[in-house]
């Protein structure tokens, strides 16, 4: 009988006074067919358990961080056990998981972006904890935390969140001109990651409130109301966040929600007299041993660094924009925010620079 079979009728033929672990018995399940002998493989009895932690493990963009994860056995085993320990990362998406580290013993391997980054803390007994440095955008997300006893393999699930801030990206070109692809593109180059579903919650939950559509890291469309009104959604809908669901990667075209974190430098204002045009600005930036920011230095400068600036400068996608942390007059609207003069073709401004400490 092929093996699931058989396994399914050893439970339900056995008693009480069998081995059970794990909701199977394994004794007498794998036979050797070829040589006409059965083969027995018998097992301890006791219960492997992997735990990770329950809440959230927070971070920050460049910082270093450690993901929990420990094993034990119920019953108590003490004596030592070559291990197996697998950490891998689930996609937004759902597809495929995204391997991050393998390893025996002392000996493991990293994999992808995590090469020279990821390594296991084994301080303890039994403890499997996962060390990223240098950390990404990126590897915001859950991580599997897997370990392989022989047949036994257990796992637990723990979630890595970087504290950043969300914001809705247009292009020169107007509004929904991104497919999937460019919007992923087009954050990449302001600083920043196409946002997931949970840091878009997260910025709906702490206030925005933004009627346009937007890709998000998963392939799907998303936009977060705070206040119903009828061109978002209808009146009749409560707040929260609208979904178009999942949308054609290359037809269809929406605006985007990027994700940035904190900042490893900082963001400066320079300005003439009369002004700079964007070649200009992108030099003095430069003559000041810096270069000219992007959109998502800028958002991430008023978030953490609280930066407050009623002058409107140039950003390196050819955008004109100023942060303010302290509403006041003739700075725009009575809320916090960074304003938008939209990209101008013309006119003379002054430039936020972005220079890493």
């Amino acid at each position: 009988l092929p093996l699931l079979l058989e396994a399914t009728l050893l439970r339900l033929a056995s008693g009480s006074h069998h081995p059970f672990y794990n909701g199977f018995y394994y004794n007498h399940i794998m036979n050797d067919k070829g040589k006409g002998q059965e083969k027995v493989v018998y097992f301890n009895g006791a219960k492997l358990v992997v735990e990770t932690s329950k809440d959230p493990i927070y971070s920050s963009s460049g910082a270093n961080v450690t993901l929990p994860c420990h094993y034990h056995y119920e019953p108590n085993l003490e004596a030592k056990r070559k291990i197996r320990i697998k950490w891998s990362k689930l996609r937004d998406d759902y597809t495929k998981e995204q391997d991050v580290l393998v390893a025996i013993g002392k000996t493991y391997m990293a994999f992808g972006d995590f090469q020279g980054r990821a390594h296991l803390r084994q301080a303890g007994r039994r403890e499997a904890s996962l060390v990223v440095s240098d950390v990404r955008l990126q590897d915001d997300g859950k991580y599997r935390c897997e370990v392989i006893d022989g047949l036994e393999d257990e796992s637990d699930v723990v979630d890595l969140r970087l504290q950043g801030i969300v914001f809705p990206y247009q292009p020169p070109r107007g509004q929904y001109r991104l497919n999937f692809h460019e919007a992923k593109r087009v954050c990449q180059e302001q600083g920043a990651v196409l946002a997931t579903f949970n840091q878009l919650f997260q910025a709906w939950s702490e206030g925005l409130d933004w009627c346009n559509a937007g890709w998000l890291a998963d392939g799907t469309v998303q936009y977060p109301i705070r206040l119903p009104r009828k061109p978002c959604g209808g009146l009749h809908l409560a707040p929260g966040i609208r979904s178009y669901g999942p949308r054609h990667r290359h037809l269809h075209r929406f605006d985007a929600f990027c994700f940035s974190s904190a900042l490893r430098g900082e963001v400066f204002y320079l300005d003439q007299p009369a002004g700079m045009t964007l070649e200009e600005a992108k030099q003095s930036c430069q003559d000041a041993g810096a270069e000219i920011a992007q959109v998502g230095q800028l958002y991430s400068a008023w978030k953490f660094l609280g930066l407050d600036r009623c002058d409107a400068g140039w950003l390196a996608d050819g955008s004109v924009r100023y942060p303010i942390t302290k509403p006041r007059a003739n700075c725009g609207p009575a809320e916090p925010g960074v304003r938008s003069f939209g990209f101008p073709s013309k006119g003379r401004f002054g430039v936020f620079c972005y220079k890493e400490r």
